[in-house]
């Protein structure tokens, strides 16, 4: 089988397992490139590969698209990044895990006292309202 340097959408969602209308959505939202041949089809360089994986990837860590996009800009765009310029995006993620990682804990700790006490309280309780920081919003049910 020859390898070629580009991919057609069809090779590109069976190669990184991502539907091709998500990635016309990373398309659409900057995330990744695409030319167009002269009948109008989309072609994308098999370095996309590692984009789409590395997407899917900050995704299901739950980094938002806003800064998977603003990580991926930092790419450089005169060659094709290397395995430290994807370490580097990844390792930029560690902050962000490690702070998540933290709340699901304190959450998980404080979980059966707050089911176990029944308060349910958005004023006084300090797991869904820490110091009553939603006081000055006023009234009722702000998060709602």
């Amino acid at each position: 089988m020859e390898m070629t340097s580009e991919l057609t959408p069809g090779d590109m969602s069976v190669r990184s397992g991502v539907a091709v209308s998500a990635l016309h959505f990373y398309e659409r939202e900057g995330l990744i490139t695409s030319r167009r041949t002269g009948g109008n089809q989309r072609r994308y360089p098999r370095e996309t590969l590692r984009r789409v994986a590395f997407i899917r990837m900050s995704q299901r860590l739950g980094i938002p698209l806003a800064r998977i996009r603003d990580a991926l800009a930092t790419l450089p765009t005169d060659r094709v990044p290397t395995s430290k310029d994807w370490a580097r995006l990844s390792a930029g993620w560690r902050q962000d895990l490690d702070e998540r990682i933290e709340h699901l804990q304190r959450l998980r700790d404080n979980l059966t006292g707050c089911i176990g006490c029944g308060c349910l309280s958005l004023k006084i309780c300090g797991l869904a309202n820490p110091g009553d920081a939603l006081a000055p919003q006023g009234p009722g049910a702000v998060r709602l």
